[in-house]
């Protein structure tokens, strides 16, 4: 229940509180509407941002308009740095005077305005008091001009550099709030991303159009390959458009002078000007030698440049950038780009007008090539028109004159053109191209002509050199007829070259022009061209009925020969066969002999065999193959195996044979039909292997050259038989050497694997087995060996992965079951063809093994004993043949040679390593003998020193106590006593003093005690006994010793320990002793090192010995550090040896670290390294284990 307000006071606080809720209130409204306010400015800008890609200036007027409304200014100005120069991007206007000013103020150097100074680091900077002294004049001035006292300068930082910068005035003076700051530097980030969007988006854009202006061009040049000048106007409308131009031109260099290709106009005044200025010589022409390097160049201020000056006024431009033509390091054009502005142009507008350049180039090299091969293939297509009327007309040499005339008047673009002939000292008419009829008549009439006469045509004939008139109408030497033939003809200029063959003309060819002039070289060179053809048509009409009639002659031999060469080619193509060879020499045989049909026997020496038929009638071809080839004594064949050279029967109805009846040669006459025969022999060594019989169906005799024929085609047929023979045996011989060579192979890599890895026994095995079977066509095999009192498989090849894994801790077992058990039983090798036919085998495994049929085994024997087996196995049923059998029994002595190698290997192996172990241990043993004998004296040494030092110290302890306690009942006793105070003071100061002295001396006392105790526990033989030990207290306890040890030895030996013990380093199993012992020597190492080094004279130098230790898990690890001399090379390489030191005689027996990594490493298990550098530190680590290793008696 709400208790009702009824007092003045209660309700003076309710209204109070009220008052509070409704400023706060107006307070968050008015940071609401500020935060809205800045929301909208923010969006604003991004909408400019991204409506306005390419131009930034919408972007930074909104920023300035927002920035000037919400930090509540008096104006805002946004500048951006370009190039060396500062801008005026936007700003909020304030009076036409002071904008005015503003806008003249800009574009300025960024290194006269001392602001850019102040903000290049990225820093913000403000002017509370634009009046101030400390206030750059610059901007004073710009402050009363513009009518503000306070400003803000906000850096637009783009990646770390400077872009520009954002300005906020006020009216008054006063700093600006830090939120107001903030929010400009929010501004300051919107304008970068507006500069940097419209930066990537420009550049996009620029490389879009450069790239369509790049394929615009293509396009040109593909539109236009034999013409330049659209590329040339092509180039120079978008060179001007992407550079933003005022004007561009193309100049080519023609002749030492520059020539106007193409340019983009400005005005027809302007246009007449620059047409005018060319052609014009380079010496008149600056930006010739401006740009031969190479190079572009610019000229930022045509005022500047005399030479430039009145053209530049004319076409009403300022700067200007040229780009030469480079073709093969030599300048053959230039473009010249202009603008109305002064200033450099840019680096990229120089390499997009370089690379307009290079395409201007490439398009003159292309139009160059395209006219080139244009005329190149015109020249071709004359010469091929020409060579085709000289072969369709080879006997008449008229139409190829007719042709030549033609061409040369077509491709020299002549006006006409004649060809003339020499023929018994007179110049006669034999081609031309047609004029006007009158024309005509009058070339006509001129010839035949004497070679003496003074024509042009017959001065060329007569000199053999070329020659030409340039103007048939003026030149003083003509006649009338010839400058009438000129104007009938109707033309000015003639060319006149010889046909020369051997140097002798035998005729013109001329050609005439409409104009007056000279002839280039490229017209006389090619009219010569012409000449030759004329030559050459000539001299193949004269050849070619010499040739017709050799043609005629040769003919005969050719065929012959082309028979011969089909016939050696079969003979090439089929090695070892003859029936293709018989049947191709049959067949020319009977074609060049004009037989009907052929047979081919061959002999070997009882009886002759048909080798080949060609053509033989069906009934006589049936009954040879019946009939058995006996043929009597009076048939073709018997007679040449009497040693007739040939056989001819004219007559075969008139031979003696066929009227006897002889069968053969009644079936070739009756079913044959054979008239007429003609048989050769076919003679090997003056033997007889065979004969060629070709057969006639008509009586007519074979000539002495067809006899000829046919014995060479037998010698052909001799060659091939010898051939097939050289071949079966070189193929048997080649068989017989590859299958030799492939088991000298398998058997070479067998012993390289032995000798290269002569005590890897598995892997010699493994290529054996392998290489057994690859050469004995084996699909499996295996090699088992002996091991203690078993078999086992040592190796396989080829059986399945199951069976691998089956049999591999299979023993075998030597019996008659298996093939590699039966093997084991003897000294023979088991051949079995098929085990599933032999009653005694049995396997458990067979399916396993992928069911092997065939199978071979090789005992392996050493000394006669069996000490292994090869198996090769085959799927197929198929015997081994004894050369296999006899490769795996080479196989099987090498693996035995290899199973000895690695025995005796492993033999001598273990031999070694226990001569070296004895040596080891012989050579410890030793080290540790003359290392106990020294140490054993040193230790009876210093325990005679500890002993007789104990009992004065032990006098010196006590009795300092005791005065100790005398002094303390001393001050008791005076206590009491009456004196003065000077007195009192003075007494108890002094039997204080004596207290405290007394304490220190049993103090020290004890220490020493404690010293003197350790020397007598070091000094025994044994290392007391092992023991959990405090690693910290050890090492502590080691640095103590060891400094009041040097101290003892040089008083004057001063250096800094460092201790790092780690608490967690914590406690192992040791003998205290021992490790007291190591630290001790390598601590006493480490004073030495820096007690040399400091002695060296080091600068600055101030000896340190550290000492760390660290926790390591199962281990611990102690570090001794020193800053010394460091420890070189060749000195750490022996520094563990015994009796090995680099100190001075007397300073050190050498025993010191070789006792310390025995005690380490043999003793506790542990290690020590090193880690030094000579000059700089030296540093021992110790890792010794937490839990014992050695055994619970002492020592």
């Amino acid at each position: 229940m709400t208790t009702p307000i009824n007092d003045a006071a209660g309700i003076d606080e309710l209204k109070r509180q009220l008052q509070s809720a409704a400023a706060e209130n107006a307070q968050l409204r008015g940071e609401l509407a500020v935060a809205r306010d800045r929301q909208t400015a923010s969006a604003e800008i991004l909408r400019n941002i991204a409506s306005s890609p390419s131009d930034a200036r919408p972007v930074f007027q909104a920023i300035a308009s927002s920035s000037k409304r919400l930090l509540g200014g008096f104006s805002a100005t946004v500048l951006q740095f370009i190039g060396d120069e500062l801008h005026l991007v936007a700003f909020t206007p304030t009076s036409p005077e002071a904008d005015e000013g503003l806008k003249a103020s800009f574009p300025r150097k960024i290194a006269d305005f001392p602001t850019f100074a102040l903000v290049r680091d990225g820093k913000t900077i403000q002017f509370p008091d634009s009046e101030a002294a400390d206030v750059p004049q610059l901007n004073r001035e710009l402050a009363r001009l513009r009518g503000f006292r306070s400003v803000l300068f906000m850096p637009l930082m783009n990646r770390g550099t400077p872009v520009g910068m954002i300005s906020v005035t006020r009216a008054v003076t006063g700093a600006f709030a830090p939120d107001l700051v903030q929010l400009l530097q929010t501004f300051a980030d919107q304008a970068v991303i507006a500069i940097e969007n419209a930066r990537l988006f420009n550049a996009t854009q620029e490389a879009l159009e450069r790239q369509t202006a790049t394929a615009d061009i293509l396009k040109v040049m593909a539109a236009s390959p034999s013409d330049v000048q659209p590329v040339f106007e092509a180039i120079a409308a978008n060179a001007n458009r992407l550079i933003g131009g005022f004007s561009t031109a193309v100049l080519r260099y023609v002749d030492g002078a520059a020539h106007l290709a193409a340019f983009t106009p400005t005005d027809p005044a302007g246009d007449r000007v620059l047409r005018a200025s060319f052609p014009v010589p380079f010496a008149q022409f600056p930006p010739y030698q401006l740009v031969a390097q190479g190079a572009a160049a610019q000229l930022p201020d045509t005022e500047l440049e005399p030479a430039a000056r009145e053209i530049a006024r004319a076409r009403g431009y300022r700067s200007m950038l040229f780009a030469p033509l480079m073709s093969e390091d030599e300048a053959i054009g230039i473009i010249i780009t202009t603008r109305r502005a002064t200033g450099a142009f840019g680096d990229h507008h120089v390499r997009l007008l370089q690379t307009f350049a290079d395409q201007a180039v490439i398009a003159i090299k292309n139009v160059s090539l395209f006219n080139a091969t244009r005329e190149a293939l015109e020249r071709q297509t004359a010469t091929a028109d020409i060579l085709k009327v000289i072969a369709a007309s080879p006997a008449d040499v008229t139409p190829v004159f007719q042709a030549i005339s033609d061409s040369a008047k077509a491709l020299i673009g002549g006006h006409s053109s004649t060809v003339t002939r020499v023929i018994d000292g007179m110049l006669h008419l034999a081609a031309f191209t047609t004029d006007v009829e009158a024309g005509n008549a009058d070339l006509l009439s001129s010839f035949p002509a004497p070679l003496s006469s003074s024509g042009i045509h017959s001065r060329v004939a007569t000199s053999g050199e070329y020659a030409f008139r340039s103007d048939m109408q003026n030149e003083p030497d003509l006649t009338d007829a010839m400058k009438e033939l000129a104007r009938t003809r109707g033309y000015r200029s003639i060319l006149v070259v010889p046909m020369l063959r051997d140097g002798v003309a035998i005729g013109t060819i001329a050609v005439t022009r409409r104009e007056p002039g000279h002839f280039p070289d490229k017209a006389i060179n090619l009219l010569k061209t012409f000449a030759d053809q004329a030559v050459i048509a000539v001299e193949n009409t004269r050849l070619f009925n010499e040739v017709q009639d050799r043609t005629r002659e040769l003919a005969e031999s050719l065929e012959q020969q082309t028979a011969t060469s089909e016939v050696l080619s079969v003979i090439s193509r089929s090695a070892g066969d003859l029936a293709p060879v018989f049947e191709a020499m049959l067949s020319k045989a009977m074609q060049l002999c004009g037989a009907s049909f052929g047979v081919l026997n061959t002999y070997d020496g009882t009886q002759f065999r048909t080798g080949a038929t060609y053509g033989l009638p069906p009934a006589y071809d049936e009954y040879r193959r019946k009939a058995p080839l006996n043929y009597g004594p009076a048939t073709a064949p018997a007679r040449l195996l009497k040693g007739e050279p040939f056989v001819e029967i004219v007559d075969l109805l008139e031979s003696d044979a066929y009227r006897s009846g002889e069968p053969n040669r009644r079936a070739l006459v009756d079913l044959g039909g054979a008239r007429c025969l003609l048989a050769v022999p076919l003679l090997q060594d003056e033997r007889v292997v065979g004969t060629v019989m070709i057969f006639r169906q008509e009586s007519r005799p074979f000539s002495e050259k067809q006899i000829t024929l046919l014995n060479q085609f037998a010698a052909q047929a001799v060659i091939a038989i010898e051939n097939a023979r050289l071949l079966s045996e070189l193929r048997q011989r080649t068989e017989n050497l590859t299958e030799s060579l492939q088991q000298q192979t398998a058997t070479a890599d067998v012993l390289k694997v032995i000798s290269r890895s002569a005590f890897d026994l598995q892997a010699v095995l493994d290529t054996l087995v392998e290489s057994a079977a690859r050469l004995c066509e084996a699909d499996m095999a295996a090699i088992t060996r002996k091991s203690g009192s078993s078999y086992f498989r040592a190796g396989s090849y080829g059986f399945p992965a199951k069976f691998v894994e089956y049999v591999r801790d299979l023993p075998v077992r030597p019996d008659r079951r298996t093939i590699t058990g039966r093997t084991l039983l003897g000294d023979k090798v088991i051949h079995v063809t098929d085990v599933l036919e032999d009653p005694d085998y049995f396997f458990e495994g067979q399916e396993l093994s992928g069911n092997p049929r065939s199978f071979l085994g090789v005992p392996l024997l050493r000394e006669g004993s069996t000490v292994g087996a090869i198996v090769l196995a085959r799927r197929a049923i198929r015997p081994f043949s004894e050369k296999q059998i006899e490769l795996v029994t080479s196989f099987a002595d090498q693996a035995v040679i290899a199973i000895e190698n690695v025995r005796l290997f492993d033999e001598v192996q273990d031999r070694t390593r226990e001569l070296a172990k004895s040596l080891d241990d012989l050579r410890a043993a030793q080290d540790r003998l003359v290392q106990t004998e020294k140490l054993a004296s040193l230790g009876q040494l210093t325990a005679g020193i500890a002993h007789e030092i104990k009992n004065p110290l032990n006098f010196v302890n006590n009795f300092a106590s005791l005065s100790a306690e005398l002094t303390e009942e001393l001050h008791e006793v005076l206590a009491p006593a009456a004196l003065a105070d000077d007195i009192r003071s003075e007494v108890d100061e002094l039997t204080g003093l004596l207290k405290d002295n007394l304490e220190k001396v049993v103090q020290h006392g004890k220490r020493a005690d404690s010293i003197v105790k350790n020397m007598l526990l070091h000094s025994r033989e044994g290392g007391g006994e092992h023991r959990l030990s405090d690693i910290n207290a050890v090492v502590e306890e080691s640095l103590n010793l060891a400094y009041h040890g040097a101290r003892a030895e040089r008083p004057q030996f001063d250096v800094t320990l460092e201790r790092d013990l780690d608490p967690a380093a914590g406690s192992a199993d040791v003998f205290p002793q021992e490790i007291t012992r190591v630290l001790l020597n390598l601590i006493s190492n480490g004073f030495h090192a820096v007690a040399k080094r400091k002695a060296d004279g080091a600068a600055d130098y101030e000896p340190v010995v550290a000492a760390t230790t660290r926790d390591s898990g199962d281990h611990v690890e102690i570090r001794i550090r020193d800053n010394g001399t460091g420890i070189p090379d060749e000195v750490k390489e022996k520094m563990f040896n015994p009796f090995f030191t680099t100190k001075p005689a007397g300073e050190g027996t050498g025993l010191g670290l070789s006792m310390s990594h025995d005690i380490v490493v043999k003793q506790h298990g542990g290690t020590i390294d090193v880690a030094t550098e000579p000059g700089k530190f030296t540093e021992f680590t110790i890792r010794l284990p937490r839990k014992s290793r050695f055994p619970d008696s002492a020592g």
